[in-house]
């Protein structure tokens, strides 16, 4: 049944919020949804981007349940296209799959990867990919940091107030590494333009 496993948000006491004194962005603003996909747990982050300056929107994590894989993937599908609705994100950053140990945890975190993204179509929104190592990088500063580093970095950047766990940072993490990537660019094809409009 669609929406039976919807994403955990703000639950079991926990809460996240801006710290007073925050600031938040008005118009022309927009909306990137992280996913930090798992089989078990798949976190995710939302905030608003404008001008350099990124908004809280919320954040949690779906989490399977049952012993049968399939079921559990169309959990995480339910869970993703309820996200959407709620959220109207226009980009999403999803971690990309990277080689693992063993076998059969990869596969699965691969089909939890598709199951998360196809979640996203109903809203069109643009997926972008990146490596854990980019997204600890744009966090943190360094590719080889561990996952309490982000969890820091992630609140202090948006002046989070309360408990954060570890797949909601990540899915957080991702949605700046994308929202710096995406600043970046723009900074590069502005330059490109202004250098093409000489005469």
């Amino acid at each position: 049944m669609p929406g039976a496993y919807l994403p955990r948000i703000n639950r079991g006491g926990r809460r996240w919020t801006l710290a007073s004194g925050a600031t938040g962005t008005a118009g022309g603003s927009i909306r990137i949804l992280g996913i930090d996909p798992g089989s078990q747990a798949t976190g995710f982050g939302i905030i608003d981007w404008q001008d350099g300056d990124a908004r809280y929107v919320a954040s949690g994590a779906i989490r399977t349940r049952g012993e049968a894989f399939p079921p559990r993937l169309r959990q995480i599908f339910d869970g993703v296209q309820e996200l959407v609705r709620q959220y109207s994100p226009q980009e999403v950053a999803i971690e990309r799959v990277f080689m693992h140990r063993n076998a059969d945890s990869a596969l699965k975190l691969g089909q939890a990867r598709g199951a998360a993204i196809c979640g996203v179509f109903p809203v069109i929104a643009t997926v972008y990919e990146y490596a854990p190592r980019e997204v600890k990088l744009a966090i943190v500063g360094q590719g080889g940091a561990q996952k309490e580093q982000v969890q820091l970095m992630v609140m202090s950047l948006l002046k989070l107030q309360g408990e954060l766990g570890p797949d909601a940072a990540d899915a957080i993490g991702l949605a700046l590494c994308h929202a710096y990537s995406r600043g970046a660019r723009q900074a590069v094809d502005a330059s490109i333009a202004a250098l093409g409009a000489r005469p």
